[in-house]
């Protein structure tokens, strides 16, 4: 008897499903749309127009990032509606500082088997991201890959493209006496998850369970968002008198500062200029961290600082302010490396 032939289908691919997610996100991804872009989705690659956008002599910045473990929680709670949040937040973050303005957005969505349902809630966060910091949704990749991914699990990766005018990028200008402007983070935002799962598992509770430092769940407070700083910090720029920005990623506020310092420059921050989030607090406590590993590994409440003229520091405090972001005076530049610590913060 002749075996049947095999299928695509057969072998765990789903072309079909993976033509329906298309369809259900381009209304997503439509809402995105702003001046440059050229075509929606469905090409085999995106078209944007830099002089449609409005800039004469631009410089290209690109930017690529995940979200790391925090995808865990995601999967092993079914609350996918903002990871892709968390996927644009941590590519056009970056981007800001080096002070470009976020022009398009590519996503990376790799599973074993494609639900399309699932799907399309995960890349409807990462369009209401990119809608939030006038961002295009231009394209992306949704690849279904049989045996190499547990049941339900998946992975997510994020492309960014942004422009800022030959001569505008930053750092530029940074100098001794500049004060630093530090903007509250939304809590943990999307570094460090591995080591916040193990202090979960230390600590004996389930996703599900009653979150120990805030109101809800556990799973739901640790998968806050992260704060999208874009809009508020290209407002900043624009105004004058930013000679910096630093998003405090992995390696905290003492790793990430000083990567936007000159040589021979280091930073004081006062550690009473602000308090410390409880759920930063929680985890100190339940793992027993000393501050200088809290300082190192999170962002211990503050998500971006802002290295300004200290002539300008109160007028864009209250710019920043303005577009809702909590502003705190952290300390300023001085000669010398590294971060110099002042006060407590646990």
């Amino acid at each position: 008897m002749a075996q049947t032939g095999l299928t695509y289908a057969d072998a765990g691919v789903d072309i079909d499903a993976g033509n329906a997610l298309v369809e259900a996100i381009k209304p997503a991804a439509k809402r995105t749309t702003r001046p440059g872009t050229v075509a929606g989705l469905g090409g085999f690659g995106a078209l944007f127009d830099l002089k449609a956008a409005g800039y004469v002599d631009p410089i290209l910045v690109a930017a690529t990032d995940g979200v790391g473990t925090k995808l865990r929680i995601a999967i092993d709670t079914g609350n996918v509606d903002t990871i892709g949040i968390d996927l644009v937040a941590m590519c056009v973050n970056d981007l800001v500082c080096q002070g470009a303005e976020p022009l398009f957005f590519l996503d990376y969505f790799a599973t074993g088997k494609l639900e399309v349902t699932q799907a399309t809630r995960i890349i409807n966060g990462i369009a209401a991201a990119c809608q939030a910091t006038g961002c295009a949704l231009v394209g992306g990749e949704t690849a279904e890959m049989p045996g190499m991914y547990h049941k339900g699990d998946f992975d997510l990766a994020g492309f960014a493209v942004g422009a800022m005018e030959r001569g505008a990028d930053l750092p530029a200008g940074v100098a001794p006496g500049d004060v630093l402007l530090g903007l509250s983070s939304d809590g943990v935002h999307s570094n460090g998850y591995s080591f916040v799962r193990k202090v979960v598992e230390r600590a004996g509770l389930a996703w599900d369970a009653p979150s120990p430092f805030s109101q809800g769940t556990l799973g739901a407070a640790l998968l806050t968002p992260t704060r999208l700083y874009v809009k508020p910090a290209l407002a900043a720029v624009r105004a004058g008198g930013v000679h910096a920005l630093a998003h405090i990623t992995g390696g905290g506020l003492t790793e990430n500062l000083p990567r936007v310092l000159p040589e021979g420059m280091g930073a004081e921050i006062d550690l009473g200029a602000w308090a410390l989030p409880p759920v930063f607090r929680w985890m100190a406590e339940t793992a027993g961290m000393q501050q200088a590993e809290l300082l190192k590994t999170f962002n211990c409440g503050i998500g971006m600082i802002a290295v300004v003229a200290a002539d300008r520091a109160d007028a864009l405090a209250s710019l920043l302010q303005d577009a809702g972001e909590i502003v705190t005076r952290l300390g300023h530049v001085q000669a010398g490396a590294g971060v110099a610590y002042r006060g407590q913060l646990l």
